[in-house]
């Protein structure tokens, strides 16, 4: 849970609408994620109970968090939605949008490496640490699911490092997609011959680059790891092509043996 501050001086529900805002721009309170309880948020900050839900409602009028009856309030997903509906079903179905997200992110992810690798804190790169041995565990597995799960934890640890909140938000909602599957099947490049080594191999050069402090490095690294997923998904949607028109053929040739079959002798 977000560690809240105590609020000081000024008119209450303004400090505590600001500071709430703020922790929501900085990415420190998640699209999705469920404040505190009422009471729990008031003895937190140390505010009464009024003051809070003064506050809230200032935040719900601008349209940054909702309540949902019976559930709590939660941290709007501002962003994600004119993303992921319904322009993604509609990307989803759209040829070559696989390709045209990866190229967005070999620049994105390349930035994102740059600046983790030029401002990240000891506690960012003792999350990427945690992020990056979590994915050397899981990669010692034969179940490939936790590791392309930990992939995309590693990638968000990255954009949180470069304490650019733009970045940070923009990434976070491309990542939402990945993990939804709305380009490509992430378990397709994981259960690929050779694919896993090779994509940890990448991330340790993107990990390494980031703790050694080296924003080119990183950013090189980044971007060569993208270069390789677009073009193993591309190599993917080719394999899908062939496999589609092979089976079209084979269709027809026992449509055709079946017609044989009826003819009198």
């Amino acid at each position: 849970m977000a560690a809240y501050k105590r609020v000081k001086q000024g008119k209450i529900s303004d400090i505590i609408a600001k500071q709430l805002e703020e922790m929501i721009a900085q990415g420190v309170l998640v699209p999705g994620e469920r404040l505190l309880s009422e009471r729990e948020l008031a003895q937190e900050m140390e505010v009464s109970r009024p003051s809070l839900r003064d506050a809230l409602q200032k935040l719900e009028a601008k349209g940054l968090i909702e309540s949902r009856k019976g559930g709590g309030t939660f941290v709007k997903n501002f962003l994600g939605p004119s993303l992921t509906d319904p322009l993604a079903a509609l990307l989803e179905n759209s040829p070559n949008t696989a390709q045209d997200f990866l190229e967005l992110r070999t620049t994105l992810d390349g930035i994102a490496a740059y600046y983790a690798a030029l401002r990240a804190t000891e506690v960012d790169r003792e999350l990427l640490t945690l992020c990056f041995e979590a994915m050397e565990a899981a990669h010692s597995t034969e179940d490939p699911t936790e590791e392309a799960d930990i992939d995309a934890d590693f990638h968000m640890a990255i954009a949180e490092a470069t304490h650019n909140v733009v970045l940070l938000h923009i990434l976070r909602s491309l990542f939402t997609l990945l993990r939804n599957g709305v380009f490509f099947n992430r378990m397709q490049l994981y259960t690929r011959p050779g694919s896993r080594d090779l994509l940890l191999k990448q991330h340790r050069a993107i990990y390494e680059s980031i703790m050694n402090g080296d924003p080119e490095k990183a950013r090189n690294a980044a971007a060569g790891h993208l270069q390789y997923v677009k073009e193993v998904t591309q190599d993917m949607g080719f394999e899908e092509t062939r496999t589609e028109v092979s089976q079209r053929r084979l269709d027809r040739y026992r449509e055709r043996l079946a017609k044989l079959k009826k003819k009198p002798s």
